[in-house]
């Protein structure tokens, strides 16, 4: 039986090309019906010094971002590509600018529940309009994710799971990751960026016949 190809995506909940990059992964993964992987989510904070309860997001996009206009254009054009990937953006909908570190912890301690964790966060933060940062919201969250909301919200509370979201980040650092969605294939490969399915499906392709040719070559006596 051949290993699945394991893949460690680094995305941040209020990244809307994390998101994008996400419906695009599993487009490519649709491509390759036969393909075996493993997909594991990892943390990387947009903006981790905001504080816990976050900020407005109205005020927080007004001093980032000088030209206004570009930065409509540029949510416009999310909004566009979001549709063709089955998203329904709703930045109007957003009141604040949430501190990710909570929504990452309910991630990783979702274990088998995880991949369906980071939609539940996507959703409800870039469709829905929720508070990310908020531990009731995140208990709403996990109860969509098919975990127990009250128990996430418990040990949310008590701080589990951020030590592993630490611990991940600070793997990320050591790779060099300075933007998301990032994939690492294998432990080996990196593709940076929401890219077209057929392009993600190329570099898993390639990846996979890569591993077949290293192991054929190591079974040879």
């Amino acid at each position: 039986m051949v290993e699945p190809i394991v893949v460690d995506i680094y995305s941040d909940a209020v990244c809307p090309w994390c998101y994008l990059g996400k419906r695009r992964f599993e487009a490519a993964l649709r491509l390759m019906p036969d393909l075996a992987v493993a997909v594991h989510w990892r943390p990387f904070e947009l903006n981790p010094d905001l504080p816990a309860g976050g900020v407005d997001r109205a005020g927080y996009i007004a001093a980032k971002f000088a030209d206004a206009s570009r930065f409509e254009a540029a949510q416009s054009r999310l909004v566009e590509l979001g549709r063709d990937a089955g998203i329904a953006f709703r930045f109007a909908q957003i009141a604040r600018m949430p501190n990710t570190r909570a929504a990452h912890a309910l991630v990783a301690l979702a274990g088998e529940r995880a991949d369906a964790a980071v939609d539940q966060v996507f959703a409800a933060y870039f469709e829905r309009g929720e508070d990310i940062g908020d531990l009731e919201a995140l208990g709403r969250v996990a109860t969509a994710a098919g975990l127990d909301g009250t128990a996430l919200r418990c040990r949310l509370r008590a701080r589990e799971g951020f030590a592993e979201v630490e611990a991940d980040e600070a793997v990320g650092r050591e790779l060099g990751i300075n933007g998301v969605p990032f994939f690492v294939l294998a432990g080996r490969w990196a593709l940076s960026g929401a890219q077209e399915p057929a392009q993600l499906a190329a570099a898993l392709a390639q990846v996979r016949d890569t591993l077949a040719r290293e192991r054929a070559t190591a079974a040879v006596p």
